[in-house]
């Protein structure tokens, strides 16, 4: 038996075990989690001792027993993952990439050193540095990478660590070794680095991707929001001089009264009290909540929806201060809003119909929008909201509400009834 490979490989399996638990969004918890990848560390060092020790010389026995214990490795990631997605398998082949540094320097110091005990004690250590490098510098972007839903498809990405695992096979185990071509080693040497700088460039590059995406939606938002702001103060302007003239013409229409019921005409000062109501509600401003940045684009999108002849039926109840960012929490709003107005906008006017419910406290959130509906649609399988269909750049605002709602532990879920697309966001704090 071959005890120097045996651990070796042994130790290339814990510390891509360890990667995986590190730098993949757990769907389980830690203790769960950490049994799931230490029962397939067992199972992958079972395979390497049959494939090393019971059949060495079989090559078909390792070819079979190879592809079994990849197929194993990005089971785990995807079994492990919270979002099981191309993303995820990206994260999974790059575990067995991570690993190929330090399985490589036990190779270069045993040929140089010919002591087995030295070459596993700085595989040990190159691996322990590079863990500690990735986990510092790109573990955070890692995360958040699989949190994003901006870029979805990353199938060409995937191709980044097969390439890079199958050039290394070939420049450094396959047809020859290392030990026997030591030549090599200076170019495998440069071959993994230029690996590692690689990885740094696309994950920071998906990083910058992730932020200018969440700069434009904050763009948008803001500039609905000061329209809002400056559609506001406009009324609130108009309001006042409205009320200033009603003031002012008080006295005259008490004089008016005053004469009419001396006269004993009761049905003309009814017709005065009546104008002066309906100067008094037209002027009055409307104030959907509590929140300012949520009341004011509640009343953009309620002056969106009357000028397209949408009656809508609101149940607001948000606080001044709510437990969670005013603008993200608004912008679900307005997504959701206008995603139910787009809807309903080209529907005969009996079915221009929005039902909104948001009620947030202390405690919790909910949120409920309802709109006629009459057109099939296609759920994603993975997050189970609606597809869009018009086109890559469409759908961003359903999933901002997805990242919103993951975000705050949140849960959101829709589904059609008797002609009504509901969806509902919930979330306990």
């Amino acid at each position: 038996m071959n005890y120097f490979t045996n651990i070796l490989y042994m130790i290339n399996y814990i510390f891509l075990m360890v990667f995986i638990f590190f730098f993949i969004l757990h769907r389980y918890s830690k203790r769960t989690t950490f049994l799931i990848c230490f029962s397939s560390f067992c199972l992958l060092t079972f395979l390497d001792f049959f494939k090393l020790n019971i059949f060495p010389d079989s090559k078909l026995s390792y070819v079979i027993t190879t592809i079994i214990q990849i197929i194993i490795t990005q089971s785990v990631a995807i079994i492990i993952s919270k979002k099981r997605d191309t993303k995820i398998l990206f994260m999974g082949l790059s575990s067995s990439n991570y690993v190929i540094a330090g399985s490589t320097m036990a190779i270069i110091l045993h040929i140089y050193t010919g002591n087995e005990i030295i070459s596993i004690l700085g595989s040990v250590i190159v691996h322990i540095a590079i863990l500690l490098f990735l986990y510092f510098r790109l573990r955070k972007i890692c995360l958040k990478c699989q949190e994003m839903e901006y870029l979805k498809n990353w199938w060409e990405l995937c191709l980044i660590p097969v390439f890079f695992y199958c050039s290394f096979t070939f420049l450094a185990y396959f047809p020859n070794r290392l030990y026997d071509i030591p030549d090599n080693i200076l170019g495998v040497g440069i071959f993994i680095i230029t690996m590692f700088v690689s990885y740094v460039v696309i994950l920071r590059y998906v990083e910058s991707q992730s932020e200018n995406a969440d700069i434009y939606w904050k763009n948008i938002f803001m500039q609905e929001y000061i329209k809002g702001l400056e559609r506001q103060y406009y009324m609130l302007e108009q309001s006042e001089r409205n009320m200033k003239i009603l003031r002012h013409d008080m006295r005259h229409y008490s004089k008016i009264i005053d004469a009419m019921l001396a006269q004993k005409k009761y049905d003309e000062i009814k017709k005065i009290t009546e104008h002066i109501n309906n100067v008094a509600d037209e002027n009055k401003i409307i104030k959907y909540c509590n929140n300012l940045i949520a009341n004011t684009i509640i009343s953009k999108m309620m002056e969106k929806a009357r000028f397209l002849g949408i009656k809508v039926n609101l149940d607001i109840s948000i606080p001044k201060e709510i437990p969670v960012n005013d603008y993200e929490f608004t912008l679900v709003i307005a997504n959701l809003f206008e995603n139910a107005i787009i809807c309903v906008k080209d529907f005969e006017e009996n079915r221009k119909n929005i039902y909104v419910k948001v009620n947030c406290s202390e405690e919790h959130l909910l949120i409920h929008m309802k709109n006629e509906y009459d057109h099939q649609i296609e759920f994603d399988l993975t997050t189970g909201l609606p597809k869009s269909t018009n086109g890559e750049n469409h759908g961003l605002g359903m999933q901002s509400v997805l990242s919103f709602s993951e975000k705050n532990g949140g849960e959101t879920g829709c589904y059609l009834e008797d002609g009504f697309f509901n969806i509902i966001l919930f979330a306990k704090f």
